[in-house]
């Protein structure tokens, strides 16, 4: 096995790529933020899910699966969930429930693995309160017409992980403009609820119900589950300024620690054929809309073919490309069992997860004949079987139309055998008989 301290990780906030020493090698701690459910997850939303699934897995092969706490969060009460709910008109927890489960649906047909803990941010409101009232008491933040607001000003080295200064990071933030802020980078910790809006009594002696600010969320859950310093925070290039910068701000300021997290790890942006997505443009990706198409070990892999820090162009060719990779990789596979990771692949991902030489590493041991290796290996990254077709097709429907058309041929009604093989074989079935029986697989 590789030496523990053969991994190395880049760190967004050192700008290095750093051996990875764990605080507790008996108890490594991953915090990454999760989804706002209020609807569909974007491929954009997969790729951390995917990234850092990836990582999980291989500190669990590294440190044993028991002494590995992943903590991935759900943002369960945001304004855009209200505002989603109000739209629907439906209960804000009946939308944030059915929202979860087909996140939970979706990124399990990536390959993803649960996370240790997935905590709910309504779940830690008295966490939030008391980071919240510590940071007033110590003078990093303050109470304002119902607010309670961060004082950026008492963060000395605010906006390192960003590499930004104070005047940039004003410039290029979306600041709410208020009389009551000391400055207009202050950002809010807990606000007044509106009427319809879920609401908690307020720490610091405010007399009015109210809701946490988004970037105590996750200080508070990190703190819960992880301690007050932990191994690695992760997430989107997207959420370094002003989610993982502010997150920074609070939890060093309420527990007076150097830093939050020892490493900051952060995947790069997704484009969709060459542009920006948007539902403006059309090209608008939801995850479970690409598994009605592509199997979703087509779609991790097509991720995992692109170095997590670098942009990524999700396009239709890619995709094609992937599916006939993965098809040849798995070729002779057919239900591959976790096993360890091939020492060639292993070194690959201690590389700051370099994911496109470990597929490089899969295809020569392919060419090796190295099958029950590659195997293990596959199925410890996520990949349990072989896309048999980019059509996703309901087995058990098949199954269901094989067997009637038997009974038919076995009571003569050829018109009617004739007719289910017609319909198998405009959903891409291809079907064997044969004395023992019928067989069947999907057109490539």
């Amino acid at each position: 096995m590789t030496s523990k301290l053969g991994l190395k990780l880049y760190d967004t906030l050192t700008r290095e790529k750093r051996p990875f020493r764990p605080i507790d090698p008996s108890r490594v701690r991953m915090y990454v933020c999760g989804p706002t459910v209020y609807d569909h997850a974007h491929i954009g939303n997969a790729r951390p899910v995917v990234v850092f699934d990836v990582l999980f897995r291989l500190l669990r092969q590294i440190y044993g699966a028991g002494h590995v706490v992943y903590v991935r969060n759900i943002t369960d009460v945001d304004d855009k969930i209200n505002a989603r709910a109000a739209e629907r008109n439906i209960p804000i927890r009946e939308l944030t429930e059915e929202t979860y489960a087909n996140f939970k649906a979706d990124v399990a047909a990536l390959g993803c693995l649960p996370p240790t803990v997935e905590p709910r941010a309504t779940e830690h409101i008295d966490e939030m309160k008391t980071l919240i009232e510590r940071l007033v008491a110590n003078g990093c933040a303050y109470v304002a017409q119902g607010h309670v607001l961060f004082h950026v000003a008492a963060m000395a080295d605010y906006g390192r992980l960003s590499n930004r200064s104070l005047d940039e990071m004003l410039a290029g933030a979306r600041v709410e403009v208020a009389p009551y802020k000391k400055d207009p980078m202050d950002f809010v910790l807990w606000k007044p609820s509106k009427d319809g809006e879920p609401g908690w009594p307020s720490p610091c002696g405010i007399d009015t119900p109210g809701r946490p600010g988004w970037h105590i969320e996750c200080s508070a859950m990190s703190w819960k589950h992880l301690g007050e310093t932990f191994d690695i925070h992760g997430g989107g290039i997207d959420l370094v300024f002003p989610h993982h910068e502010n997150e920074i701000a609070q939890s060093r300021c309420a527990f007076h620690t150097s830093v939050m997290a020892n490493y900051w790890m952060h995947n790069g942006f997704l484009q969709v054929e060459g542009e920006k997505m948007s539902k403006s443009l059309g090209n608008f990706l939801t995850i479970d809309g690409l598994l009605k198409d592509w199997p979703g070990e087509v779609l991790r892999f097509n991720m995992l073919r692109t170095h997590y820090r670098q942009p990524i162009d999700w396009t239709l060719r890619g995709l094609e490309e992937s599916f006939a990779s993965l098809r040849g990789l798995m070729d002779g596979v057919e239900a591959p069992q976790p096993g360890p990771i091939a020492p060639g692949v292993l070194e690959a991902l201690c590389d700051d997860l370099n994911t496109p030489k470990a597929i490089a590493e899969l295809h020569a041991m392919h060419g090796r004949r190295e099958q029950a290796a590659l195997a293990a290996t596959l199925a410890a990254l996520g990949f349990a079987r072989r896309p048999q077709s980019r059509r996703q097709v309901d087995e058990a429907a098949i199954v269901a139309l094989i067997e009637e058309r038997r009974a038919a041929r076995a009571a003569k009604d050829f018109a009617q055998s004739d007719r289910i093989r017609d319909e198998l074989q405009a959903m891409g079935v291809i079907l064997k008989d044969s004395k023992s029986g019928t067989t069947w697989e999907l057109a490539p």
